[in-house]
């Protein structure tokens, strides 16, 4: 399974690379012997790109929220460190 091209191969057989990307995963093309670029299917793109929750639409999804758990700070003064 073919996944490395170099560039000019890549411009002669675009429509290969897309076909490819589509059906068998990422295409790397290389310049100068080296990765330049990876074409890659929008569906994966999209997959790897999503927007990140907010840290309190995280804690909301928790499955701890609603158990009664509690995580308020003690009012009482904290122990002496002796240094």
């Amino acid at each position: 399974m073919k996944n490395t091209w170099q560039l000019q191969q890549a411009k002669n057989q675009f429509s290969m690379v897309v076909e490819d990307a589509l059906n068998k995963g990422p295409q790397t093309i290389t310049r100068h012997g080296k990765p330049a670029v990876v074409v890659v299917a929008v569906k994966e793109f999209k997959q790897t790109n999503k927007p990140k929750k907010k840290l309190s639409e995280f804690f909301a999804g928790s499955p701890l929220r609603g158990s009664g758990i509690n995580l308020e700070r003690g009012r009482d003064f904290p122990r002496e460190v002796k240094l």
